[in-house]
């Protein structure tokens, strides 16, 4: 008994110092070393200062910049409060909510069908995002608030699309941090 008490007691040690403690330090410097802009969180920075992440939604409200999907997040696009809101597709809240967000982008872009992602929220509320259709819907704003022509807008949405993962996983995206980014880039 008090052999197998031991051996126990051992083995819980061994593994919790090579589980614990060496495994995550390895992985952690094989990530630093390989992947360094992945492993601390893929941040931008614009004039010396972390400004936001690539991977996480930032809310853009203004008439000259692309807006993300909706968050469910928190206070919307919180990062420590992620996640969806539960509603399911019958729920009057959601149907209305929805209705208003599809009702303010025909106001926006008449006569145009509105596309999905821009009045639905992803799992997490922090989907940094948008499919084209979305970027494409929102250039005619976008180039009346910055007095400039669609087809320039049009032209740093193509820069900045980016097709599937390996060529078949996903669908065709584009970023909106780095598009908004870049038009602020090319305005001055």
């Amino acid at each position: 008994m008090k052999k197998n008490l031991v051996i126990s007691v051992l083995m819980t040690i061994v593994t919790t110092m090579l589980l614990g403690l060496v495994y995550p330090l390895l992985v952690t410097a094989l990530a630093q070393f390989f992947f360094r802009d992945k492993a601390n969180g893929q941040l931008v920075q614009r004039n010396g200062t972390v400004a936001a992440s690539r991977i996480i939604a930032q809310p853009f409200a203004g008439a000259g910049y692309f807006h993300p999907r909706p968050s469910a997040a928190g206070n919307g696009y919180d990062a420590t409060s992620s996640g969806g809101t539960n509603l399911g597709p019958t729920n009057q809240k959601l149907i209305d909510r929805v209705n208003s967000d599809v009702a303010t982008a025909q106001a926006e872009n008449p006569g145009k069908p509105v596309p999905i992602d821009l009045v639905t929220t992803s799992a997490s509320g922090l989907d940094p995002d948008i499919t084209p259709a979305s970027a494409e819907f929102q250039i005619p704003r976008i180039a009346k608030a910055r007095g400039t022509s669609e087809d320039a807008v049009r032209t740093l949405v193509a820069q900045h699309t980016q097709g599937r993962q390996w060529g078949f996983f996903g669908e065709p995206r584009v970023n909106v941090l780095e598009l908004n980014l870049a038009l602020d880039s090319a305005s001055k």
